[in-house]
């Protein structure tokens, strides 16, 4: 087991530089235009895909890092560059660990490329989740999958939201309902190969931050995909709902705490998200208040400007702490006793938000303009706060764990 360490190693460190390099040199360049054009920055995942950011190999690479601190590392750096294009690039991620995490080996060797194509033809994917009704409750979702016996079959029907990727990906992973009466244990996950009649974009939606990526509404209407695509198999899929509902029977509470420890293990992830954002900001401000001359002296030189900064500094530093430590027990095996995994996303993304908040006021009136880029930042920010969990499902799943209620 990996001893927890703040230090990088030799390696660590070059993944480190490599990917401040492409975030400093690619990334942020394009910012700003792809904000503006609010459409997916297709040039720059192709980019990321001849140097090899872009792919799986990469993110299993980091995924695997026996400190857990491969994949936080990774997703800062990106995100200091640039949200909207960051999340385009890691976008794929979140179908691609939704087929590791349940496929066989058949269909991840299948699948998996599919999702990225190559260099000169990049694909993108879709994972599929949240509903119009069933965002942080996902015991509601409706979105349905039956079995065609006959046909070895399953015929798909409902309304995915905020998806990222959705419609214009190769690839979708759609979560649906096999058994409603199990909560979210009669959940199963599917393949929708490309060009299925049945699945369309909906609503693409024009949003407050995060442009450069892609979010829509998914529509099904009688998508009919293979039996093979249901990932795990049926048999599998069989084993597991009959223990589910010995389990529902015997207790349902440890089944919904079961599912909840899940979304637990990914939340420090955005945290290190956020935190990428919210240092860009930092050091937006921190250069501009020691540049910018008021009454003869940088207003740095004012304590005004001067405590805002070095608060903004000490809680960046505690966000990435608490990310840091959540990951690495994520990855080592400790359990979120309290947790742990809720408070580091909570922490980080409220201080991206209020940091890049604090940044727009150290510039005045140059930050409230598109000039300068802590109002973009500002913008991305907002997101964290939301997806992955609201920060009011975080302080109720930490408040829950540490009373010892159920988290529901």
């Amino acid at each position: 087991m990996a001893e927890f360490t703040l230090e990088l190693n030799d390696d660590q460190k070059q993944v480190k530089e490599w990917l401040h390099g492409f975030a400093a040199d690619v990334i942020r360049p394009a910012a700003a235009e792809w904000d503006e054009r609010e459409e997916t920055p297709w040039p720059v995942i192709q980019e990321a895909a001849k140097v090899g950011i872009y792919s799986l190999d990469f993110y299993a690479q980091q995924f695997f890092d026996p400190t857990g601190l491969g994949i936080p590392m990774a997703m800062e750096e990106l995100f200091w560059g640039d949200a909207g294009i960051a999340l385009s690039i890691v976008g794929t991620g979140l179908a691609a660990v939704g087929v590791l995490a349940n496929g066989t080996e058949e269909q991840i060797g299948t699948w998996i490329p599919q999702m990225y194509g190559d260099a000169a033809d990049v694909k993108v994917a879709a994972f599929c989740s949240s509903e119009p009704d069933a965002g942080s409750d996902v015991a509601s979702m409706r979105t349905r999958a039956v079995y065609d016996e006959a046909k070895d079959e399953w015929v798909l029907n409902g309304t995915k939201t905020w998806a990222t990727n959705g419609g214009i990906a190769n690839v979708h992973v759609v979560v649906a309902v096999v058994d409603p009466d199990i909560g979210s244990k009669g959940h199963a996950s599917f393949i929708v190969p490309p060009n299925t009649p049945g699945l369309s974009q909906g609503q693409k939606f024009k949003k407050h931050g995060i442009r450069a990526s892609h979010t829509a509404e998914v529509v099904l209407e009688d998508v009919r995909v293979p039996g093979h695509c249901l990932l795990g198999g049926k048999e599998k899929l069989d084993e597991r709902l009959a223990r589910a509902r010995e389990r529902a029977k015997a207790g349902g509470e440890r089944v919904k705490n079961a599912a909840m420890a899940t979304f637990e293990a990914s939340r420090p992830a955005v945290g290190a998200m956020a935190v990428g954002t919210a240092r860009a900001a930092y050091e937006v401000a921190l250069d501009y208040a020691k540049t910018r001359s008021q009454f003869g002296r940088p207003i740095i030189d004012n304590q005004g400007i001067a405590f805002q900064l070095a608060d903004m500094r000490t809680r960046i530093d505690a966000a990435r702490l608490l990310v840091w430590r959540a990951s690495w027990m994520a990855t080592t095996g400790k359990p979120f006793t309290s947790a742990e995994g809720s408070m580091s996303k909570l922490y980080a993304s409220e201080t991206a938000r209020d940091v890049t908040a604090q940044a727009i006021q150290i510039l005045g009136g140059n930050g409230f303009t598109r000039e300068y880029p802590v109002e973009r930042m500002h913008r991305d920010a907002a997101i964290y706060t939301i997806f992955e969990g609201t920060s009011e499902i975080q302080r109720l799943v930490i408040a829950r764990t540490l009373s010892g209620m159920p988290i529901r």
